[in-house]
């Protein structure tokens, strides 16, 4: 999210962003770089023996990029052989269970849960209005939505996640970059902030005069921080038959700082905004499931090695498994909410009660605020409980739209490649919800495919952080609680080829470079660079086939 004013002016700070991988969302992640050549030959129909020989190969060779315990926890979650998983099964085609949607049109994201009842349907309709209205400067007449900034990035949810999708890199110096925003980080310089890192008890080190996110916008008399620009460099990559993709490289740049130079060594992490689609399922997989997919092996054929992050719960006050947002900051869907009305917003409620004004930015604290009192010894919010409550069950409610041409030829060959390869090393298919003590009815008992573990990988130099003076930082720099500028959870992939229908800007990886899903899967690098190379060697054909799988999820 950011201003509407995106120049490329040579006076400004410039940061190199990373060469990324979404979020995917996406930012993509891992998995989605996957793919492995089909034999080319087929069996004889007279010699049965060399037919069923043929099938066994087929059926193992989605075994050959992934380690047997890896392997055996997939399965372990899906409940199913991975044969099953990687052919046609016509229960993937509602990847998001029976709360799954049929609709391929713009609106393919913006619709509620298909088993919600009618009874529940008026909640996540007056969610969806607060999501979608804007918020405005106090005092106003309107008083349940006033009390906007001082510094803030929107004015709306919607204004980020585009018609409940993902956002996008500015594409010019013209763009507004609304959808796209800037989290900061400093180094940790001191013992005590080196233990509360280590220890979760702490997000990050935030910069004394900008805080941990970047607002480019500020209301009457408040200065804005500053303004956001990117430049773009082509980067030409050849596949083994000749064929050139042409990626493209950001480099964003703050300028117009309003309260001071920046630091050589602040750490920033240009972000878009993340598909808001089946979050309340992502939310029911169990703390168990995820942790169990990090365990380490000794096997030394695997290069990955996802990891969880343990985070601060802002409502809890313990440290607890984080599972949203780019690099899993966040533990569950309420705290993600009130999280993102203060920072992008500037809104205060009862998790996230001060402004979002640090204490260098006078007008900023003494801005006229539109907290209202709460009662019960709770301090006055902008956002009341009864409004957090709604914009919960509206974010978790949001539908993921059923798979297209899940049985064509083409998307079956590619989804063999996608296994072939071993994406689901990262990108774990599907998962058996349990039935929880709470009120996710919609959710309950599922059978869901997000292709997604929730966990951090290093995803290489390319997609990494930089420092505002362009700098790699070093891995042992914490940035998110435990995640440092390499690591990217994965995103979920469901829904994805169904992004540009939603928003024709929409792009992929964490900071928008990818404008095609192709482009996302070759800035792997790191635990998925032998992933990519062998992508590299895919030929029109092949192409064709992965590219056809993933536009089918």
């Amino acid at each position: 999210m950011s201003s509407s004013n995106v120049s490329t002016a040579k006076q400004s700070t410039a940061f190199y962003s990373p060469l990324i991988f979404k979020n995917s969302l996406l930012k993509l992640s891992l998995g989605v770089t996957c793919v492995l050549s089909l034999s080319a030959c087929q069996p004889s129909p007279t010699d049965d023996t060399a037919n069923n020989n043929d099938n066994k190969a087929q059926d193992s060779s989605y075994l050959q990029n992934i380690t047997p315990e890896r392997a055996q926890t997939i399965e372990a979650l899906a409940g199913v052989p991975m044969q099953q998983l990687a052919r046609f099964d016509a229960q993937e085609i509602k990847q998001g269970g029976d709360t799954g949607i049929s609709i391929t049109t713009s609106e393919s994201y913006s619709k509620p849960s298909s088993n919600i009842t009618a009874s529940r349907k008026g909640s996540f309709f007056i969610g969806n209005a607060f999501f979608r209205q804007p918020w405005v400067v106090a005092p106003a007449s309107t008083d349940s939505r006033d009390g906007l900034g001082a510094l803030f990035n929107v004015a709306a949810c919607q204004s980020c996640h585009i018609k409940d999708g993902r956002g996008h890199a500015p594409m010019s110096s013209e763009d507004d970059a609304d959808s796209l925003l800037i989290r900061l980080a400093m180094p940790a310089t001191t013992e005590e902030q080196h233990q509360k890192l280590e220890n979760s008890l702490i997000e990050k080190v935030v910069h004394p005069m900008y805080g941990g996110q970047l607002q480019d916008r500020g209301i009457q008399g408040v200065p804005a921080e500053a303004r956001i620009a990117v430049q773009w460099t082509d980067k030409p990559v050849t596949f083994a038959d000749g064929h050139v993709e042409t990626l493209r490289s950001p480099t964003f740049n703050l300028t117009k700082p309003g309260y001071g130079a920046f630091d050589d060594e602040l750490m920033v992490s240009p972000r878009v905004a993340l598909p808001m689609i089946g979050l309340g399922l992502l939310e029911q997989i169990p703390d168990e499931a995820i942790k169990k997919q990090a365990i380490k092996t000794n096997n030394a054929n695997s290069d990955i090695s996802g990891k969880f992050n343990w985070v601060m719960d802002p409502q809890t006050g313990k440290v607890a498994l984080g599972r949203f947002g780019w690099k899993a900051g966040q533990t569950k869907l309420i705290t993600q909410n009130q999280s993102a009305f203060n920072e992008d917003m500037g809104l205060t409620s009862n998790i996230r009660p001060h402004e979002s004004c640090m204490p260098t930015q006078i007008a900023c604290i003494n801005a006229a605020t539109g907290a209202d009192e709460q009662g019960n010894g709770k301090p006055p919010v902008e956002v009341n409980d009864e409004v957090v409550k709604f914009v919960e069950f509206y974010t978790r409610n949001l539908a993921v739209p059923h798979r297209r041409n899940a049985d064509d030829k083409l998307v079956l060959a590619g989804k063999k490649r996608f296994y072939d390869m071993g994406c689901q090393s990262c990108h774990t298919p599907r998962y058996q919800l349990p039935k929880t003590d709470d009120d996710h009815l919609e959710q309950h008992g599922q059978v869901i495919y997000p292709y997604t573990d929730l966990l951090l990988h290093d995803m290489g130099n390319d997609l990494a952080d930089r420092t505002i003076a362009g700098k790699l930082p070093s891995k042992d720099l914490q940035v998110e609680f435990l995640a440092n500028s390499y690591e990217w959870r994965t995103p979920a992939l469901w829904g994805i080829g169904l992004a540009q229908t939603v928003d024709s800007q929409a792009t992929f990886l964490h900071d928008g470079r990818a404008r095609t899903l192709m482009e996302a899967v070759l800035w792997h690098g790191g635990e998925a660079e032998k992933q990519k190379q062998k992508v590299l060697k895919l030929d029109k054909q092949g192409r064709s086939e992965l590219n056809a799988f993933l536009k089918s999820l």
